[in-house]
């Protein structure tokens, strides 16, 4: 497999996690490198992670996992969209009472949603694990690039979304829950065969 094709892959299994970095930086009155830094390693981290266990667990334990995985993503996907949805709504009745402190709380970044977002917007490497391993290609090299290309577009989304929230903060709020959403119905779509 030629570089460009692995970069292509990348950048195509990255796309998801992006369009959820964004949605993370339209929430945050303020983006501190930090956090754009964690978002970015949580998501890089498990499009690392996701084709080492796909091609560890071998084709045929996979085949057991796609029937459900679509569910799974859509599930997880959906739930933290409709939260984000719902939360953009209260905002506006709880900022009077807000302390200066919670105003600056910004995106949910506590371990147990992160790690439910990674999960969610890395399934697809499962099954390119899978392929790469299929295709004899060193799996280490490939994963590691993987994940590396996800950080750095992770890393971006945040800051993106940042600049779009930062005069719509009620409005950007929605719309990254509905784009979660989307990226949820897309995913259970595609893998249920409805679109191609």
């Amino acid at each position: 497999m030629q570089l460009y094709e692995l970069l292509l892959i990348a950048i195509g299994l990255s796309m998801d996690a992006f369009a959820v970095s964004i949605g993370k930086g339209l929430t945050m009155k303020r983006v501190r490198l930090r956090d754009a830094a964690l978002i970015g390693l949580w998501f890089g981290g498990f499009q690392c992670l996701m084709p080492l266990i796909g091609a560890f667990l071998g084709s045929r334990f996979i085949t057991r996992i796609q029937a459900v995985d679509h569910w799974v993503a859509f599930g997880i996907l959906a739930a933290v969209g409709a939260n984000m949805i719902r939360e953009a709504f209260a905002e506006d009745k709880e900022i009077k009472e807000e302390s200066p402190a919670k105003k600056e709380k910004g995106a949910d970044l506590r371990v147990g949603t992160m790690f439910l977002l990674a999960v969610a917007t890395s399934i697809d490497a499962l099954a390119v694990g899978i392929t790469l391993g299929l295709l004899r290609v060193r799996i280490v090299s490939a994963a590691v690039f993987i994940g590396c290309v996800t950080f750095c577009f992770s890393f971006g989304g945040v800051y993106a979304g940042r600049l779009v929230g930062t005069r719509f903060r009620k409005g950007a709020s929605i719309a990254g829950g509905v784009v979660l959403i989307l990226i949820g119905t897309k995913i259970l779509l595609e893998h249920t065969g409805i679109l191609a």
